[in-house]
């Protein structure tokens, strides 16, 4: 089946930044085809490897295919991406399945022509390869950017830190609250300024009003 056209990224190649709309794309993946939009209603993790059957890639899809039940707890989908082929990354999934005792349940999409990598700026247009490519993109249930991340070839993600961020995300999307640095669930959170800097300085205004804590509901 042929691919639908995908767009460009926003301001050509200069990569998704967040607030950005993600781009839709349909291909072909170790679990059937997978359009970008069926994931619309749900917060979706999609992220990128620069190839398969490689120890860093290996180690991440290993724990990612493990904490799958966590991140499915929270209403948040996994989608991976590489360019190898499709018959590559089944190859790769039957490999760690028989070598870690451990079944990838969430679907790879092949890119070999670099097509969706390069929409979502992972790559420019010069690129003759794929190793700039181990970003991660945390796309609300809009199709809208909320964070990215980018790590170098060498070093392998935290699926704890994924978990976390996916989880701080959904926790501070209303904007009643925000998370202060290293929260986990249940921890304090943090309450927007409730004034502005003039009335900060009126008489009696509390001291705190840059940094109210409130427990996490």
């Amino acid at each position: 089946m042929e691919k639908e056209p995908i767009p460009a990224s926003p301001g050509g190649c200069r990569g998704l930044r967040i607030g950005d709309s993600a781009p839709v794309f349909r291909a072909r993946s170790t679990r059937g085809e997978v359009r970008l939009d069926q994931f619309r209603g749900r917060w979706l993790v999609f992220f990128s490897h620069p190839a398969d059957f490689t120890p860093v890639c290996t180690s991440e899809f290993v724990a990612l295919a493990r904490a799958a039940p966590r991140f499915e707890a929270i209403g948040c989908a996994l989608l991976g991406l590489s360019v190898d082929s499709l018959y590559s990354h089944l190859a790769w999934v039957r490999a760690i399945r028989d070598i870690f005792g451990v079944t990838v349940p969430f679907p790879i999409v092949e890119d070999p022509s670099m097509a969706i990598g390069r929409a979502y700026g992972m790559l420019d247009e010069t690129a003759q390869d794929s190793s700039a490519m181990r970003a991660t993109y945390y796309i609300d249930p809009l199709g809208v950017v909320r964070a990215l991340t980018w790590y170098p070839l060498t070093v392998g993600r935290s699926v704890e830190e994924m978990l976390r961020l996916a989880t701080a995300l959904q926790k501070t999307a209303s904007g009643e609250v925000m998370t202060p640095e290293g929260w986990t669930p249940g921890g304090d959170l943090l309450l927007p300024p409730a004034t502005g800097a003039a009335e900060a300085l009126t008489p009696g205004a509390p001291d705190d009003w840059f940094y109210r804590i409130c427990k996490d509901k």
